[in-house]
């Protein structure tokens, strides 16, 4: 065998063996992974059929098929997993809106894509309205929930003001932010409470005909003409 060939079955030899150990973990860290995704994917679908109220350990392993106890293993506690079952829920809505925002040309484009990635048709339905209607109630006496809801209007802030911020001022902004979000809550709130309440496309062209009052007909002209800078 010559050296050449030696040294090169030897680095098979040692990829073989020595990262065992390693590839091991790596292996069963991405089970624990899914795993926890499996979870709060499961943990997700409870929500949104029955709200934070109907979210227990038996409900959520029966739910992901697996063994009772078995989410004391993968997470600290059922409060843990049901934390990030509403990041991962806030998530879903919110890839919505990112998409929307991908597409706009204008700073106008920008901020009717902020309406529609909030009342995508296949989301904006009883059981979803009724499941984050049960978060924000909880969010009053839970300080993390709280804090998420907060991420939420902060976001929500910082992508309108990203439309706005070259015509009005930072107060100008805050101000029709929160009547937009106040708004935005309230179709929300309404979807919850019956079908026939209103569709996602009621909900769609109330906020956009509020945003063009509240900005006015010369702002709305502007914002229609300023066209986004390519990133």
């Amino acid at each position: 065998m010559t050296i050449q060939k030696f040294v090169r079955a030897y680095k098979i030899f040692v990829g073989y063996t020595k990262p065992m150990a390693t590839r091991t973990k790596k292996q069963r860290t991405r089970i624990e992974d899914i795993r926890r995704v499996e979870l709060i994917e499961a943990a997700h679908r409870i929500f949104l059929r029955d709200g934070l109220k109907g979210l227990t350990t038996t409900r959520i392993c029966h739910e992901a098929g697996m063994s009772q106890g078995i989410l004391t293993y993968y997470f600290k506690d059922k409060d843990q997993v049901l934390f990030e079952m509403v990041r991962y829920a806030n998530r879903v809505l919110m890839d919505a809106v990112v998409v929307n925002l991908r597409q706009a040309e204008t700073r106008w484009d920008r901020l009717t894509a902020i309406v529609d990635g909030n009342f995508p048709e296949e989301k904006f339905e009883r059981n979803t309205a009724n499941a984050w209607v049960s978060f924000y109630a909880e969010a009053a006496h839970n300080p993390r929930y709280a804090r998420l809801q907060e991420l939420f209007y902060k976001r929500l802030r910082s992508n309108i003001g990203s439309a706005l911020s070259p015509l009005w001022s930072r107060e100008e902004i805050d101000h029709f932010v929160r009547g937009f979000a106040a708004m935005l809550d309230g179709f929300w709130l309404r979807r919850g409470h019956s079908d026939d309440a209103i569709s996602h496309l009621e909900a769609r062209a109330l906020l956009v005909e509020y945003s063009e009052k509240m900005l006015g007909a010369a702002v709305v002209s502007k914002l229609k003409r300023l066209q986004l800078q390519a990133a």
